[in-house]
Parts: structure tokens; C-alpha cells; sequence
């Protein structure tokens, strides 16, 4: 379906969204000459000044902020009307706005896509990846039509529902002689934790807390802001950490890592979806939420049966 959406307000939008004219133009796949030359072009068309430019920054005149609401109101009526005129023979188009949290995205998030996509061909994905606290923030800002996260929203505005198991495991390099690890060891070792925010972080906080350990108690504790750095850290002796089962099946299968098990201490947590509180998401966003709630569950984790080469080294 050809886009309805005025092009110049659609750049106009995406800057003013941003206030950064090239990452406006990373988002919107132009150059930054092509999205100065159309904002220009619009504040001729106009006859006034959109934004302020300053030092490097750039900023909303009142003008620019006036029309900045009835942009999105323009936008959001285009995507409603993209979405019943493409209902009309049964499919499901349109712009799916969609904030992932780290985890999910690099690990089950393409699984899903792949199988979404084959149902609906006709939506069109904006994928905006970051811790959950950062998810939600979007989420709540109407950047976004709904969220996959991996820790608890705590926010009342957000509305919740698992769609998916997860278990975070610890994980140690494979030079380690035990696969499991006493409440002493752990403590004596250099912790590699995810970065504030992180929803991996807040589930492990507390899960150490439920088994009567915290982190002021660890010899040492390194915040690092993605699972891959943890799993390389973890890999080269720095330490070890605690990471989603979704992330570690190529490590697992190569002996690259090992899985430890530590008496008393299990991290078990729930993917969510999120959406904002009120009527229940439409079009592209309704579609994806029932299949990542009724599909979701049928994806089979990779790690889940553990290799020999995680236990060979025993």
C-alpha cells in the first residue's frame, strides 16, 4: 500500500522526534542534506520557522511545537486508515512501531519476526531495541505501539502479560572444575552484571536477595551494558555472570562456556509484552500481540537440552 503520510510532515516529525537531524536521517534512510533541504522546504511552504538551531543543538520554535501535535494526530489517522483499508480483504498492514528490550532482540525476537512475517507480509516493522527501562519510557512517550521486555514494569501506566518462559543461568569459563558452585565460591568471585536500568539485572538482584546473598557481599561486581560483553568477559576468565539460556546455545555447543548450578538459587523470570494501559492495541499491534501470546510459548528454546560438552569437563 502506498504511503498516505505527507512526506515533509513525515520528516518534519521524525526530527522534531529526535531533535537531531542526522539521526533523523539514519531513521528515515536519507542523507542529512535530503532532510535539511525538505524541513527547509517545508518552513517556506509554511512561512515560519520551525526550529532553532544552536551550538549543535537543535530545538522546537512554538510554531514548530503546534504543529508537531497536529502532525501526530495526522500520522495516527494515516495509520488507522492504512490499517481498515487494508483489513477490507481480510489482511493485516500497516506500521508496527515495536521497542524490544537487548535480550530479546538479538536472541528470540528474529524467531518470531520470521514466523509473524510469513502470516502477515504486509506490516511493516520499526524496531527500537534498549533495556526495559528504556522500552517503557518509549512506550509511555507514544513512540511506540508495544514492547517485548525481560524485567517487571512497575509503572501504572503500563499494562503487562508474559508471553514467554526464561531461565538465567550462571555461567563460568570451561576451565572450571565443578558445574556447581557453593554460596562461597560465588560470593569469592568477580561478578559481571548487566547495566542499571536492565531488566536481567533487576530479576538476578532479586533472586541473590531470596537466597540471602547481595551483591555489597561479592568480592567484586563489574556492571557491563550487554550479555555479549558479560558472555566474552565470562569467556576469558574476568568472571562470571548470569545470562539468559536464549543467549548461550552456540557457547554451549562449542564447550566455549559452562552452566553452574548453585544450591538454593534459581532465575526463573517472564518475556512480557507490554502496551499503555486503556483500549487494547489495533491493526499491526493487535495482530502481533495474539501471536506473540499464542505462539510464542510453541518456540523451542535451543539451550534448553543441555550438550554433553557442557557436562564432559566434570
Amino acid at each position: 500500500m502506498a504511503q498516505l503520510e505527507n512526506f515533509r510532515l513525515k520528516v518534519f516529525r521524525t526530527v522534531a522526534e529526535h531533535l537531531n537531524f542526522r539521526k533523523a536521517a539514519e531513521h528515515l534512510f536519507l542523507t542529512q542534506p535530503a532532510v535539511t533541504l525538505q524541513i527547509k522546504a517545508l518552513e517556506d511552504d509554511l512561512g515560519t520557522r520551525l526550529f532553532d538551531r544552536a551550538a549543535n543543538r537543535v530545538s522546537l520554535t512554538p510554531q514548530g511545537s503546534l504543529l508537531l501535535v497536529y502532525a501526530k494526530k495526522i500520522a495516527a489517522l494515516v495509520s488507522q486508515a492504512e490499517q481498515e483499508l487494508g483489513s477490507e480483504d481480510g489482511k493485516v498492514s500497516g506500521d508496527l512501531p515495536l521497542g524490544v528490550s537487548t535480550t530479546i532482540a538479538q536472541y528470540v525476537l528474529p524467531r518470531l519476526l520470521g514466523a509473524f512475517l510469513d502470516e502477515h507480509p504486509r506490516v511493516q516493522f520499526s524496531l527500537h531495541s534498549g533495556n526495559t527501562d528504556e522500552i517503557v519510557h518509549l512506550l509511555l512517550d507514544n513512540k511506540l505501539s508495544i514492547g517485548l521486555i525481560e524485567g517487571p514494569a512497575r509503572d501504572r501506566g503500563i499494562h503487562t502479560e508474559p508471553f514467554m518462559q526464561d531461565e538465567l543461568v550462571l555461567i563460568m569459563p570451561r576451565a572450571f572444575a565443578s558445574d556447581r558452585m557453593s554460596h562461597d565460591q560465588l560470593l569469592a568471585s568477580n561478578l559481571l552484571m548487566r547495566e542499571q536500568g536492565s531488566g536481567s539485572r533487576r530479576v538476578v538482584e532479586l533472586a541473590l536477595e531470596k537466597a540471602g546473598l547481595k551483591l555489597k557481599s561479592f568480592k567484586n561486581v563489574m556492571d557491563l551494558d550487554s550479555t555479549e560483553a558479560i558472555k566474552s568477559a565470562v569467556e576469558v576468565g574476568l568472571g562470571i555472570g548470569f545470562v539468559s539460556r536464549w543467549a548461550i546455545s552456540k557457547e554451549l555447543e562449542l564447550g566455549a562456556l559452562k552452566v553452574a548450578e548453585v544450591a538454593g538459587l534459581k532465575v526463573d523470570r517472564h518475556f512480557s509484552l507490554i502496551s499503555r494501559t486503556g483500549p487494547e492495541p489495533q491493526g499491526p499491534a493487535a495482530a502481533f500481540r495474539t501471536f506473540a501470546l499464542e505462539r510464542a510459548r510453541l518456540l523451542a528454546d535451543p539451550a534448553r537440552k543441555r550438550p554433553r560438552s557442557a557436562r564432559s569437563s566434570r
